[in-house]
């Protein structure tokens, strides 16, 4: 019998093999320096004491600046307080917090000691499914802890907290545990490609990550502000079914719209000319058919300015003019 042909097979597999593996630990002594072990004291009344207690928590973070900043999630640093960051090389140093944001579920940290080296971004809008993905963290608390995958779909949603849905979310198996939350997604290059954020724990393999590009963009905003700025209507409102003679006799683009049922006096948004009962069908020109729609638009290059609104008020599309003011917490 000739075994030539497999053991041919065999060297080609260990060589592939020995490819991948050197690829990633190759990414790990080069990153896991900048990835920290976000650790935090939460206070919260207990509800038969009515005594305040101090509750612990954990999750990941990563280094985007050499001069101390940090990215991680909202949620593993909401209500905290005190932050402390502990890196692979056992120095602990406490942690200030820049900025939050719910609405994504990114939160940017800040130390002031230490020689950190910092993870760069990469463009998530290159991603494609298949390739591989890296995540280093501290998943229960387990320090930096390596597991790997690929990534297995993009332009996934995801609901925040807060109830505002975060786009570009990419979906991958490499494995995710609580305490993961806000450490790195890695590509085989090194770069940051998303900051892990959510599992399904009913399902197995459907981990979830908040795109680089957006990460970048929103840690840019709370670097600057400390705070990401959005637009408000003043409105309270819904999705609501459009009827198929409303749709073609509007030559409408969707089949939902989006109810006003309150309208909310500010002095600082001028939408005196929507009424309850109207339904928005679009912004600027631009198709709504959700909430969830109507917030993408509403951001902060709208502050200030007049826009159109495509309304259907008693079954017939008009235009009227909103000026949408700063969303304020």
């Amino acid at each position: 019998m000739d075994y030539s042909t497999n053991f041919q097979f065999v060297s080609t597999d260990h060589a592939l093999l020995d490819a991948y593996s050197n690829t990633v630990t190759g990414v790990v002594r080069q990153v896991s320096p900048a990835v920290g072990h976000v650790k935090v004291i939460k206070k919260s009344v207990h509800p038969v004491t009515k005594k305040m207690v101090e509750n612990p928590g954990s999750g990941s973070g990563f280094v985007i600046s050499s001069d101390g900043l940090l990215v991680t999630n909202n949620h593993v640093i909401e209500n905290a307080a005190l932050v402390k960051v502990a890196f692979s090389d056992g120095f602990e140093i406490k942690a200030e917090i820049v900025g939050a944001d719910p609405s994504t579920d990114i939160a940017v940290l800040k130390v002031y000691e230490g020689s950190l080296k910092p993870l760069q971004f990469a463009d998530s809008a290159a991603l494609e499914p298949g390739q591989i993905a890296i995540a280093i963290g501290n998943p229960m608390g387990l320090q930096h802890t390596v597991t790997t995958g690929v990534v297995s779909a993009l332009g996934r949603s995801l609901r925040a907290n807060n109830g505002r849905l975060i786009d570009d979310i990419i979906q991958t198996d490499a494995a995710l545990n609580p305490g993961n939350s806000g450490g790195p997604l890695l590509n085989s290059s090194g770069q940051v490609i998303g900051v892990n954020t959510a599992v399904i724990s009913s399902a197995q393999g459907l981990c979830f990550a908040v795109s680089s590009n957006l990460a970048a963009y929103i840690a840019g905003q709370l670097i600057m502000h400390g705070k990401v700025k959005r637009a408000q209507l003043g409105i309270a409102a819904q999705p609501v079914n459009l009827t198929q003679r409303m749709i073609h006799a509007n030559q409408l683009k969707s089949t939902t719209g989006v109810y006003v049922f309150e309208i909310l006096a500010d002095t600082d948004i001028y939408n005196r000319q929507l009424k309850i009962g109207d339904i928005i069908v679009e912004f600027d020109g631009k198709p709504i058919s959700t909430v969830d729609n109507l917030h993408k638009y509403l951001t902060d290059e709208v502050i200030g300015k007049k826009v159109s609104l495509g309304i259907l008020r008693g079954g017939r599309k008009e235009s009227v003019i909103v000026i949408p003011a700063e969303f304020k917490v």
